[in-house]
């Protein structure tokens, strides 16, 4: 490929299930932008407590090609995301609004073996295996995944913790009733 050849820029349907098969392997850029609902990404709709009309994510997404001196070019996808989903709070489990915002960068590679080969070190971008029928909705649902917290919860005093997860009070005061079973130890050391 001309390092000077100015490539076609395509622009990406916002409609699913065209997201569903983009040709990454084509000599061209792509850009694009829309809006998923959480009902659009099934798998992420399993992980929502409640779907509320006008949860879900925006993402927009742009490839370039970047090179050095004496190498071929790589191409590039950034990745933006950004929306809302409601998840179970771990601190008093009622409903919790969590918003996410992302920005990912991949460098798009054709095999399983490049990506393998691929240094582990850079943090900043990821290899990505791409082919003619790509699933760029596949991975954005992916990165929201990766993107919710292990521990969803309010911000702090926002919620109360739930009693059933901490014990209640009658719970506490049978505990503090029951023997203490190291207070045998002690009187064994006053004898």
């Amino acid at each position: 490929m001309n390092r000077n050849q100015v490539l076609p820029q395509v622009q990406l349907s916002a409609d699913p299930s065209a997201l569903k098969r983009v040709d990454f392997c084509a000599p061209q850029s792509f850009k694009g932008a829309g809006f998923l609902s959480i009902l659009e990404l099934p798998r992420l709709a399993e992980e929502a407590s409640t779907v509320v009309p006008g949860d879900g994510f925006n993402w927009n997404v742009e490839t370039h090609f970047e090179g050095s001196p004496g190498s071929d070019p790589l191409q590039i996808l950034e990745l933006g995301l950004k929306g809302r989903l409601h998840l179970v709070c771990q601190r008093c489990l009622q409903d919790c609004s969590v918003d996410l915002a992302e920005q990912r960068r991949f460098i798009l590679v054709s095999t399983e073996a490049e990506a393998d080969d691929y240094p582990l070190e850079d943090e900043e971008q990821e290899p990505l295996v791409v082919s003619q029928q790509f699933n760029l909705l596949e991975t954005i649902e992916d990165e929201v995944l990766l993107s919710i917290p292990l521990i969803p919860k309010h911000p702090e005093g926002f919620c109360e913790p739930h009693a059933s997860v901490f014990g209640d009070d009658e719970g506490e005061a049978a505990a503090d009733e029951r023997e203490n079973p190291f207070n045998i130890l002690k009187n064994m050391k006053k004898n």
